[in-house]
This record gives structure tokens, C-alpha cells and sequence, in this order.
């Protein structure tokens, strides 16, 4: 690009076609990875036994614990594909140096970033539906009521994942190395599974505990999911006896800023740090401690 300038409108036509190129070929990987899918297949399942397990109402209305299980496990999923699948995929491809091929190819960062949030929306999207349509089949579980629910399904679904994806980026960009990645995110996320309202009504948390949580995206993904899923006679239950779907989307929206501020200048570290000299160090690193073949 000449002077560093922007990159003109055919350039940038060309980068969004190789992204959504690498994005259905890693797209097709998943499908025919039968490990893979069954990490994702996982999470439907563990989610489908607790709300098949859980028998009695939301304390408060008429409503079954079971759809709060299903609603709030559907924001995880998306939480968790941000948070825990995309920073482990960006730090293994890293260590395996496609982050320095990419260097060498012009326009590989951004057709990489491209095929990412690719992969990373279908994936999430396939998976919510799975979800909510095995648990519908199943477990009598809950659907959007009327338009007006799926829409509200459908714009905290998206919010949501621009709140996680970016920070996840920016998470995989400094993340030492796949060893260590999931140990590093695993524990937080878990916990915030815990104390955000997911599995069970929030209000039965200490309030010292309720507000920390609201700092985080889940909490709001989970009750905007909530809101979309289960009776508007449930908002009884929740925290302000009520959706507080302006602030859901205020506080998204926020972590979805925070999040691209900083993913984007640190992929592009990330980018520029890697060389020839790093990669072989960290391989040999590897191999001296067992983690891949010498």
C-alpha cells in the first residue's frame, strides 16, 4: 500500500474473499474433525442432562428451572466459543507458525481475521441452534415468543459474540502457549459460569457476588437470552425485577469496544514479534519438555 495509506476497495474486496475462502475450508475441518464437533457436542449434552435433571419452577413464577438452565447454558456457549475456543485456536496456530506465514502474505492477517469470526459465528450459531432445538424435542425446553422474541434473540446473540470474539482475540494474542492457555482461561470462566446467573437465579447469589458478576458480558448475555426465551413473567425473578435490556445491550456494546481497542493492536504485536528464530526456540522449548516430538 503506498505511504501506509488505507488499502484501497479492490485490495480490501480481495482480503474479505480469501477470509471467507479459509473460513469454509476451516469450516469443512471442523465438520469432518470428529474430535472437534465433539467438544461442542459436549456442552449440548451437559446442558440437555442438568435441565432434564432440574424438575422444579424459578422461585417467584410459574416458570421451569429448566428453560433458566437452557437459556443461560446457550449464553455460555456463545461465551465460552469466544473466550476459551478462539484464544486456544489463535495461540496453537501461533506455536505452529501460520501467524508468521500469514506475515509473508499479503494480506494474510486480515483474510485471517475474516475466516476466524467465520468460523467462530457459524460455529456458535450452529450451536445455539442445536440447543435450543434438541431441548425443544426433548426437555419441552423454551423458544422466542413471537417476533418480538426472536428478535431480541437475535440482537443479544450478536452483541454478545462482538463483546467475547474481540476479547478473545486479544486474550490468544498474549496467551504464552497452548500448554498453558486453557489452565489460564478455563478457572475464570468457569467461575463466572457460577456467579453470573447461568445455571441457576442469580438473586440467590450474595449481593456482593451479584455485582461483581454484572461487570462481566455473561451475566447480560445470559439475561438478555433469558429475556428472549422464557415468559416476560419471569423478569420477576431477575436481580431488578426486570430485563434491563437497554443496559444489556449498553454493557455489550461496552465490551465490545474494550474488546476491539485491544485485540487489534495486539494481534498486530503479536504479528511482528514472530519470526524464524522464535518459532524454532519455541519448538525446541516444546520438544525438551515432551510436548511435541522432537
Amino acid at each position: 500500500m503506498p505511504n501506509g495509506g488505507a488499502a484501497p476497495d479492490g485490495t480490501r474486496r480481495r482480503y474479505w474473499r480469501a477470509g471467507l475462502l479459509r473460513g469454509r475450508i476451516e469450516l469443512r475441518h471442523l465438520l469432518r474433525n470428529p474430535k472437534e464437533l465433539s467438544g461442542h457436542l459436549t456442552n449440548v449434552v451437559v446442558a440437555l442432562l442438568i435441565a432434564g435433571y432440574v424438575s422444579d419452577d424459578v422461585p417467584g413464577t410459574d416458570s421451569p428451572m429448566a428453560h433458566l438452565v437452557i437459556a443461560g447454558f446457550a449464553a455460555y456457549l456463545l461465551f465460552q466459543i469466544g473466550l476459551i475456543n478462539l484464544p486456544q485456536m489463535l495461540v496453537t496456530e501461533r506455536e505452529e507458525g501460520v501467524l508468521l506465514r500469514l506475515r509473508a502474505t499479503p494480506g494474510g492477517i486480515p483474510a485471517y481475521l475474516v475466516a476466524k469470526c467465520l468460523l467462530v459465528v457459524v460455529t456458535a450459531v450452529g450451536t445455539l441452534a442445536l440447543l435450543l432445538v434438541i431441548a425443544a424435542l426433548l426437555v419441552d425446553g423454551p423458544l422466542p415468543h413471537g417476533p418480538g422474541g426472536w428478535l431480541t434473540l437475535l440482537w443479544v446473540m450478536t452483541l454478545g459474540l462482538l463483546a467475547v470474539v474481540p476479547l478473545g482475540a486479544a486474550i490468544g494474542a498474549v496467551l504464552p502457549n497452548p500448554r498453558e492457555a486453557l489452565a489460564l482461561i478455563m478457572l475464570p470462566t468457569m467461575g463466572l459460569l457460577v456467579t453470573s446467573g447461568a445455571v441457576f437465579p442469580i438473586t440467590s447469589l450474595p449481593v456482593v457476588v451479584q455485582q461483581v458478576a454484572s461487570v462481566f458480558p455473561l451475566k447480560w448475555m445470559a439475561q438478555g437470552l433469558r429475556s428472549a426465551l422464557l415468559p416476560d413473567s419471569a423478569r420477576v425473578a431477575e436481580a431488578a425485577g426486570s430485563w434491563e435490556l437497554p443496559m444489556v445491550a449498553l454493557v455489550l456494546t461496552a465490551w465490545a469496544v474494550l474488546g476491539f481497542l485491544l485485540a487489534i493492536p495486539l494481534l498486530r504485536r503479536a504479528a511482528r514479534r514472530e519470526s524464524g528464530s522464535r518459532l524454532t526456540a519455541r519448538h525446541r522449548k516444546a520438544a525438551q519438555s515432551g510436548a511435541m516430538p522432537a
